[in-house]
């Protein structure tokens, strides 16, 4: 049986990104999801018009998603290592895969500052 207190100091020192890629990879080979259940609630109004898109301005999170990474891939490279922590492979990957999602859930201020530094160095990147 694991030493279940080293295990969890050890999941303390992980930073945010760390954390994330951790919670793919358990869903991944447990074939399950971190997300809770969404328990949906009546709104008041919701069937009115223009209900449907005060829910999308609400949107708090986005995703970075890259469309191409242009001509300076090296560079590009190097930024989706800095926002990520990847490693060089799996950001190599990330940078030739176009529609990969960079940064996944993150508040929008996070997300554009990551597209402007992708665009600086020549990727077309999209913010979802």
């Amino acid at each position: 049986m694991a030493d279940l207190q080293k295990l969890v100091e050890e999941l303390s020192q992980l930073t945010v990104m760390e954390a994330a890629e951790l919670a793919k990879m358990l869903e991944e080979k447990w074939g399950v999801s971190a997300a809770a259940p969404v328990a949906v609630a009546a709104v008041p109004g919701a069937g009115a018009p223009g209900a449907a898109e005060e829910a999308k301005e609400e949107k708090t999170e986005f995703d970075v998603v890259i469309k191409d990474a242009g001509p300076k891939k090296i560079q590009v490279i190097k930024v989706i290592r800095q926002l990520t922590n990847l490693g060089l492979k799996e950001a190599k990957q990330v940078a030739e895969t176009p529609g990969a999602k960079i940064l996944e859930g993150v508040p929008k201020e996070e997300a554009e500052a990551a597209k402007a530094k992708l665009e600086e160095v020549g990727a077309v990147v999209e913010i979802v």
